[in-house]
């Protein structure tokens, strides 16, 4: 297989995970493990996560839904807190912007596909928007295009967007449930779990050194 492109979730890929923020705000507050994680994922297609990733709630609203929904399952959690502490942690992977730019040098087209969210004050293309546009030929994100992963439609746009097949890229990303519907549309995938092993395992599928 001759491949043209490569797509980069960033939060748990090329950014640190939320999912660290998480835990630290549940050991630090005495909620159970996975706790925040577990009430994301209820009625994920429906819940205020959802929504402000699809961009369909202002920060303001998310705050006080997913408050709200914490609550309910049993935990008290201060979201404006949360996604303060999410915040601060949003810098990228030294290895992986390496990697990226090996990858364009290499005449490989890069996009990132990720969920994120708007602040009140700005688009969510406008956090980082120094380091992703350096490193990304397209950005495709889920509060701006109202579609998020694992929805199939965000992934066929990704390749429209790049002028590519599914077949002709490999997708990166650090959950399955957003894998699995890269791989029904044929793209060759990666679960990140150690970002260098990740690095590894795509320098081989694409013959390209990356460390």
């Amino acid at each position: 297989m001759a491949y043209r492109a490569v797509i980069f979730d960033l939060g748990g890929v090329v950014f640190p995970s939320p999912f660290d923020a998480f835990t630290d705000y549940e050991r630090s507050h005495g909620l159970p493990d996975r706790f925040i994680r577990t009430v994301v994922a209820e009625n994920a297609d429906r819940s205020a996560w959802a929504g402000l990733e699809r961009g369909e709630l202002s920060m303001g609203d998310f705050i006080v839904a997913f408050s709200e929904e914490c609550k309910a399952a049993g935990g008290d959690v201060d979201a404006a807190e949360l996604m303060t502490a999410i915040a601060a942690g949003f810098g990228p992977r030294p290895e992986m912007t390496r990697a990226i730019a090996r990858l364009r040098d290499a005449g490989l087209r890069t996009a990132a596909l990720t969920n994120n969210w708007a602040h009140d004050d700005q688009r969510p293309d406008e956090r980082g928007t120094d380091v992703v546009a350096s490193l990304f030929d397209v950005v495709v994100e889920s509060a701006v295009v109202g579609l998020r992963k694992p929805d199939p439609r965000i992934y066929e746009l990704t390749c429209a967007r790049l002028d590519v097949t599914a077949q002709e890229t490999v997708f990166l990303d650090d959950l399955g449930v957003n894998l699995k519907p890269a791989r029904a549309l044929g793209m060759t995938t990666i679960k990140v779990v150690d970002p260098d092993d990740a690095l590894r395992e795509l320098g081989a599928v694409l013959d390209v050194a990356l460390s």
